[in-house]
């Protein structure tokens, strides 16, 4: 599992709205934290509401970990002039659990699908890059079972290779939930289940 990749890049709060012009034509762009589609309809129509007179409002997203959820959306634009532009951009930027929408309002001037293109990669990069961007590991959370008298042995490990508790129950059977960065994995899997009188599993976190 050591070459597997166990990181991820999202942004950490909405962006400022920023505007790019050409021709007359306004575009307007966002960018949202988005770990649902839930979240990126709400987002979508939220922006509908408030440029309610605008002409297209195209969007693209990724969604999961792993960033195998993604979507573009063109609104009425030519096809992959718009969608797949902010699509790009988001591949750029390395970038998953984030909506990007460009609104524009058309200024009675057709810019061709070319200018297009430029209209829509150029504000989505203006709303990426006045994004916060974070890198987060990709976790996995182990529940251990054990009886109260090896508890110092099991912290003792806890401490050693400083896994990060999220949740335990000290009783005299004991539960102890705690996550550790994917790529590390296999091996504490391993180290708990070789410790006498250990339980170990893996759980949806």
């Amino acid at each position: 599992m050591t070459s597997e990749k166990d990181t991820y890049k999202t942004i950490v709060q909405a962006a400022p709205e920023q505007l790019y012009k050409d021709r007359g034509s306004k575009f307007y762009g966002f960018a949202f934290p988005v770990t649902s589609e839930e979240e990126i309809k709400e987002h979508l129509n939220a922006l509908k509401k408030k440029h309610h007179s605008a002409r297209h409002w195209c969007y693209a997203w990724q969604l999961g970990k792993n960033y195998e959820n993604y979507r573009a959306n063109d609104d009425g634009e030519p096809n992959n002039s718009a969608g797949m532009p902010i699509y790009g951009q988001l591949q750029s930027y390395d970038l998953t659990n984030t909506l990007v929408v460009v609104v524009r309002y058309f200024g009675g001037t057709k810019l061709g699908v070319g200018g297009l293109i430029q209209a829509y990669k150029t504000t989505a990069q203006m709303a990426l890059e006045a994004s916060k961007v974070a890198e987060r590991t990709i976790d996995v959370v182990f529940q251990i079972n054990f009886d109260y008298p090896e508890m110092n042995t099991v912290m003792r490990l806890i401490k050693d290779e400083n896994l990060t508790i999220v949740s335990q129950k000290m009783e005299l059977n004991c539960e102890i939930h705690f996550s550790i960065r994917s790529k590390d994995a296999s091996r504490i899997f391993q180290l708990f289940e070789q410790t006498y009188k250990v339980k170990i599993k893996k759980i949806d976190a």
